[in-house]
């Protein structure tokens, strides 16, 4: 390894240039801005590589997959990523020009250098550097890069599904999201799912007087109010019938590697300016974000919400929720419990179901945990945090659940990189420890 990192550290600055000059081109998945141009350089930048190169179609913005087959008897890995951005807005909170790479205290400031386009660049660089040294590398590599993962993934169930021959693989790796917040590098095994849907309680054709219809009318809002109450206590629990049915429980493994989380509970409330974390008071900060699932009120609306006052009866209202789901619950089992439960307590509110997305888990006790941590530990020289689960949503569960691999997690951005907000960065130590953990994660999995 120390010739790769020789090779890589010579060339940090070059590395720097040339992902700014990356990053700077948009592609704004939500406006189809530069998409087809970005994926473009992907193709270019991959054929350059050896890689054989496709740019492969879908009803919307098209996947670029990429693959470099060195023998069959030795691992393939396959590396996610997606090369979409999110809009820059709101504009006026930038320092800097979204698009207009720019370096500062340490940072690279551009919207896409943290999420995705920086880290999955830096796994381009690993490889690069690879055959620079030796030639070939070390392992077999796929690389698949989507153009639509800002907007939720829509294509890439069915894609993964249609294309299970061309992805077969052994593990796959995903650079994205942001580290710790010591700083301190990871390893994530899975991630929660998620369940969106709404609640609509229509109780008159209009809106009435609140004196002369008071007592007679029903009041839209609170139908909503009351049927939400009944879908979780004061003290936190989700008392949705069903819900928690297929929940399979942590394993002793996963409690150990929470165990020797780094935990600042202070700290964290102050970040947010709490006074008290979310009920139950009992659960363990952790459990709250890994093994438990959630039921949010993104949003309740309706009746008079200008300034003053109107003394009106709400004749119609609207909540938009989510159930964050933990393994091996579904969006389905999740609607159907819902639904059945609206039905109930609530038979005149519609219910609509929105989007879903499964939850994904790999064991810690995988055997290319082993190779992923040798490769983290060579390349930066400190053990890495080992996460259970994540608290938010990607779409591993493509991998685990259709392909049928492992899916590790492992980020190279900050944990103050401020994706999908303005001033978005990327640390340049931590971009370059990027390019060096890449390279050794391949190298120690190709020596298993």
């Amino acid at each position: 390894m120390d010739k790769i990192f020789d090779y890589i550290d010579a060339r940090e600055a070059e590395y720097v240039t040339r992902v700014m000059d990356y990053v700077r081109h948009p592609s704004i998945s939500a406006h189809n801005i530069g998409i087809r141009h970005v994926a473009g350089l992907l193709v270019d930048m991959l054929d350059g590589l050896g890689f054989q190169t496709q740019l492969i179609e879908t009803a919307g913005h098209p996947f670029v997959f990429g693959e470099y087959l060195v023998d069959p008897s030795l691992p393939t890995v396959l590396l996610y990523g997606h090369y979409d951005v999110q809009p820059p807005d709101p504009l006026e909170k930038w320092i800097s020009p979204p698009f207009e790479p720019t370096i500062r205290d340490g940072r690279i400031w551009a919207r896409g250098i943290g999420d995705n386009k920086g880290q999955h660049f830096a796994q381009l660089m690993g490889i690069e550097a690879l055959l620079a040294v030796t030639g070939t590398l070390p392992c077999n590599v796929k690389f698949l890069l989507e153009g639509e993962e800002e907007i939720g993934s829509p294509q890439i169930a069915d894609f993964v599904a249609a294309h299970r021959e061309m992805l077969a693989c052994d593990l796959v790796i995903t650079s994205d999201g942001p580290l710790h917040d010591t700083g301190l590098p990871q390893v994530t095994y899975g991630v929660r799912g998620m369940a969106s849907f709404e609640l609509r309680a229509k109780t008159a054709d209009r809106d009435s007087h609140s004196g002369n219809y008071g007592g007679t009318m029903p009041n839209a809002v609170w139908t909503l109010v009351n049927l939400l109450a009944t879908m979780k206590t004061p003290d936190g629990e989700i008392t949705i019938a069903g819900l928690h049915d297929p929940i399979i429980p942590a394993t002793n493994a996963e409690r150990a590697a929470v165990g020797a989380l780094p935990l600042d509970v202070e700290g964290f409330m102050a970040e947010l300016g709490l006074k008290h974390l979310d009920a139950p008071a009992n659960v363990p900060f952790y459990d709250r974000l890994m093994f438990r699932p959630t039921l949010t009120i993104n949003g309740l609306h309706g009746g008079y919400g200008g300034e003053g006052t109107k003394s009106v009866i709400p004749s119609e209202a609207f909540a938009k929720c989510d159930i964050r789901l933990v393994e091996a619950m579904t969006p389905d089992q999740v609607f159907d419990c819902v639904r059945a439960h609206v039905a109930i307590h609530a038979p005149n509110v519609e219910f609509i179901a929105h989007g879903g997305m499964l939850p994904s888990k790999t064991s810690l006790e995988s055997p290319y945990a082993r190779a992923i941590t040798d490769g983290i530990r060579a390349a930066r020289g400190v053990e890495p945090l080992h996460i259970p689960s994540a608290g938010g949503s990607l779409p591993d569960y493509v991998f685990t659940k259709i392909l049928g691999v492992p899916a590790f997690v492992v980020p190279y951005a900050n944990h103050d990189e401020a994706n999908h907000a303005p001033n978005e960065n990327l640390k340049l130590d931590l971009f370059h420890a990027g390019i060096r953990t890449g390279a050794a994660m391949l190298t120690k999995i190709g020596g298993q």
